[in-house]
């Protein structure tokens, strides 16, 4: 259990590194304005910039959500369960949806994602690098709702009160 611990510990890292993103990706907004207005260029290049990082941002945050408990909650009737059913409720959904959809994400968007990156995808209209950066985001996000749900499924479940 102690790779659980630190792979969770890892997740939840990556998770408040990402966080941070909104911070360049809320300038890089405001910058556009000043940027087309007064200097007359590099808008372009801070809106291509901006929508990589909110690709990885809103990547990122999915699994933020999901370890919040915010994010595919039910709650308004499983609140009225025990502990230990909506721990089982939480896995079953985790093997029949979750993982599945993720999975099929990770392997449909290989090829897409895949050639992206091999190309070295750049912007369509402006031809900047970094399109490729956008489509891996994709695997980004699938990777890191796998890696939630292993973590969720190995967690014990809580004990039950007598």
């Amino acid at each position: 259990m102690a790779f659980l611990r630190y792979f969770d510990r890892l997740i939840g890292c990556i998770i408040d590194a990402g966080a941070w993103l909104a911070l360049p990706l809320m300038f890089l907004l405001f910058l556009q304005w000043p940027l087309r207005d007064l200097v007359h260029g590099y808008s372009r290049e801070a809106n291509d910039l901006g929508q990589v990082i909110f690709a990885i941002y809103v990547a990122l945050s999915v699994t933020a959500a999901t370890r919040a408990g915010t994010h595919l909650a039910a709650d308004l009737l499983a609140q009225r369960y025990s502990a230990g059913a909506r721990a089982r409720l939480k896995k079953a959904g985790i093997l029949l949806g979750l993982l599945p959809w993720a999975l099929f994400v990770l392997i449909g968007g290989r090829q897409i994602v895949m050639s992206s990156i091999a190309m070295r995808e750049g912007f369509p209209d402006t031809f900047n690098p970094g399109y490729f950066l956008i489509k891996s985001a994709l695997w980004i996000m699938a990777i890191m709702i796998i890696a939630q749900a292993v973590i969720d499924l190995l967690r014990p479940e809580p004990a039950e009160p007598r």
